[in-house]
């Protein structure tokens, strides 16, 4: 089944994936975080509050890095190779400013119909 992880989500997922999380010194706030889209290398402006992050080094091959922030480097955003699921550590739902995220709905969208 498709699946779409979004914040906690994103975690829960990477976790399930047999990936590794750890606790930010500060954590991402607030309606301006910097992401890029690694597929399209656009910049999009999230929203974010949360207190951990994905452990680079325990990524496996089966998943790839799909996003990542631009203040500290960190992943934002998962999709495993082989299986429709996908997952971002912000929250495109939110309309931090123009509607730079929601492409992930659509893309969600043509997973389950497809």
């Amino acid at each position: 089944k498709p699946m779409f992880g979004i914040c906690l989500g994103h975690q829960i997922l990477a976790l399930a994936l047999e990936a590794k999380t750890f606790k930010m010194k500060f954590g991402h706030r607030g309606i301006n975080q910097p992401v890029k889209n690694l597929k399209t290398n656009k910049i999009e402006i999230t929203s974010q509050n949360h207190s951990f992050a994905i452990k680079e080094d325990s990524i496996t091959d089966c998943i790839e890095v799909t996003h990542r922030n631009l203040l500290d480097n960190t992943i934002e955003g998962l999709r495993h190779k082989e299986h429709p699921v996908f997952c971002v550590q912000y929250h495109p739902e939110s309309a931090a400013g123009p509607e730079d995220s929601m492409y992930l709905f659509n893309d969600f969208l043509n997973l389950i119909t497809d």
